[in-house]
Formats: structure tokens, sequence, C-alpha cells
């Protein structure tokens, strides 16, 4: 169904009950398509699926880190030798 903006907006609320059903809703502006209505897809993961995707994510934040440098001397420069305020 292909059906301009100006003529979407006062039916909106069935234009979106029959893109979740499973129509083409496309809308128009000036005659081209400028828009699709499709219903949104559920994500919903069971158990297993919510751990692999866990593991999927921390992998992927592991893989990307790298050691810094190192903080044991990282304020020697504001203290003397015998650790007192320079």
């Amino acid at each position: 169904m292909r059906i301009s903006v100006t003529e979407a907006k006062g039916q909106l609320t069935d234009l979106v009950r029959r893109a979740e059903a499973g129509d083409e809703i496309i809308l128009t502006r000036h005659g081209q398509s400028a828009v699709q209505l499709v219903p949104v897809k559920s994500a919903r993961l069971d158990a297993r699926g919510r751990k692999e995707l866990l593991e999927a994510i921390r992998d992927s934040g592991s893989a990307k880190a790298s050691p810094g440098p190192n903080a044991a001397g990282s304020q020697d420069f504001l203290y003397d030798r015998n650790g007192l305020p320079k």
C-alpha cells in the first residue's frame, strides 16, 4: 500500500496495525517513496543465547584492551628523594 504522508497522519494507528500484520506500507512525499513502515523484530534470547552474547561482548572487549603505562612512578616528579613535596 502506498499512501502520502499527509493522508497517513490521520490513519497512523491503522497503518501501524496493518504493518504489524505483514502489509507493506510505503509513505510517499510528493509522489516519491519516502519511508516504509515495517514491524520491529523481537530480539528475545533464551538463557543460552544471552550467555553466548555476553561472552562475545567480553571477548571483543578484551581483544581491544591494551596495557597502559606503569602507574608506579606516575607522580615521582612531584616528590624529592625523601618523599617530600618539591
